[in-house]
């Protein structure tokens, strides 16, 4: 099939807004079926792009230096290509175009080294669905920065353009004295804090009032006094019926015809919606898509986080693999649907004999993991036999077994690798008795 990179695409353009910009997009993929199934799963997408492709690093450098991208959509760098690749890519990410990276298969060790990059997101070609909601969060980005830069810039101008600016803006507007006395404020922000009118939201203080914790006010007043600003901060502010709303807010100092000191001048932005998506979209990424149990990549993390704690603390913690007995012979007898339920009666078993502060993972295919933090080995293995019990007589038909194998940290490794081959041979050693058990009866 043939690529026309540098045309917009058409489906896409026909449903985008009036005036909007394209998003510019380089492809680095040495398969150009895998571009053309990425490209496949944006066209329908209320945006406008514009793509590019580029097979190797060459190309990649010679695209790059030629022009500015918006978005990378690159191929997960192996091998002898990887640091080529991602000498290239770095640094573009840290430039302010977004990276994300596909993969035919995230393996261990990839997800290792992604969960340290900069890049934005990884996803799996089987996943690829996943890919027009992560464009569509770097457009988003893309966008609010640009309204944000506009109006900040804006907001510097005359008085004139600057009441001009106050009435019609999408974005809250206020301006205070350096107590929090509100002045003057804009209708959105009055709706965003669900005030009745103009005259109930002056008659309220901002430091008082509405900003939840008064030690914020105190400290950007105090960085407002040698800079003459308040950068964008993001925090909680309080609405009229007490209510919470995420906000972000930048200022500038004013002084006002009428009074004798120095005031702001705020714009404000409501943030709740998009970072209650963003959690949203965090924890789909960290959890398995079956049992709602935490991924690979999640547990990767857990692990790296438990190694850093226990370094702090010198107390060590545990690591649990379980295979799930027979899988294959359950599909084959039964059915795949027996089979995915067979996932998800283990995962609620999991749950069932988790505490607070314990992670349970879909390690991959029939392997799950318990991580156990301040667990003995010995404790450890006490867990894994109660969650074997459990399964065995959950009640559930077909009658089901797990194999499990233990592994602590730091007397059976240091280092993420060590402890997941430790737990692995251990769950293989015991899964090997069993099955010799079984020859023998």
């Amino acid at each position: 099939m043939r690529l026309t990179p540098n045309q917009p695409d058409a489906v896409a353009r026909s449903k985008s807004k009036r005036g909007q910009q394209h998003l510019q997009i380089l492809f680095v993929h040495r398969d150009l079926l895998a571009v053309e199934r990425c490209l496949h799963q944006l066209r329908g997408v209320r945006f406008l792009f514009k793509s590019d492709v580029a097979q190797n690093t060459d190309e990649m450098s010679e695209r790059t230096s030629a022009k500015r991208y918006d978005l990378i959509i690159a191929e997960w760098p192996s091998g002898g290509a990887r640091e080529a690749q991602k000498a290239n890519l770095l640094p573009q990410a840290s430039g302010g175009t977004s990276v994300i990276f596909v993969t035919d298969t995230l393996r261990r060790e990839s997800a290792m080294e992604f969960a340290k990059s900069s890049v934005r997101d990884c996803i799996e070609m089987d996943r690829i669905g996943r890919l027009p909601m992560a464009v569509q969060r770097v457009l988003d980005e893309k966008n609010l920065r640009e309204d944000r830069d506009r109006a900040e810039k804006q907001l510097q101008r005359s008085k004139a353009d600057y009441r001009a600016l106050v009435e019609n803006s999408a974005y809250g507007m206020c301006r205070c004295s350096a107590h929090g006395a509100v002045l003057d404020v804009n209708q959105v922000l009055v709706n965003m804090l669900g005030y009745k009118s103009r005259e109930d939201l002056k008659s309220a203080n901002l430091a008082i009032d509405i900003i939840r914790d008064p030690l914020v006010w105190t400290q950007l007043l105090q960085h407002a006094v040698q800079t003459g600003r308040i950068d964008p901060v993001e925090t909680d502010w309080k609405r009229q019926d007490g209510t919470t709303v995420r906000v972000r807010f930048s200022a500038r100092r004013a002084r006002g015809e009428k009074i004798a000191l120095d005031g702001y001048g705020i714009i404000v932005e409501d943030v709740t919606a998009q970072r209650a998506l963003e959690e949203q979209l965090r924890k789909r990424a960290a959890s398995d898509g079956l049992t709602g149990l935490a991924n690979y990549r999640e547990l990767v993390d857990v692990l790296d986080a438990e190694i850093k704690r226990s370094k702090r603390t010198g107390r060590e913690f545990a690591l649990v693999f379980l295979d799930l007995d027979g899988l294959k012979a359950i599909n084959d007898r039964f059915g795949h649907q027996t089979g995915s339920r067979a996932l998800c009666r283990l995962a609620g078993v999991l749950r069932l004999c988790c505490r607070s502060i314990d992670t349970a993972a879909r390690y991959g295919g029939d392997e799950f993991a318990l991580i156990l933090p301040e667990t003995t080995a010995g404790a450890a293995t006490l867990v894994a036999q109660r969650v074997c019990k459990l399964f065995e007589n959950d009640g559930e038909e077909p009658k089901l077994s797990v194999s499990t194998g233990v592994a602590s940290y730091p007397n059976d490794g240091e280092a993420i690798g060590s402890l997941l081959h430790t737990a692995d041979k251990a769950l293989y050693s015991a899964k090997n008795q069993k099955t010799r058990l079984i020859a023998q009866d």
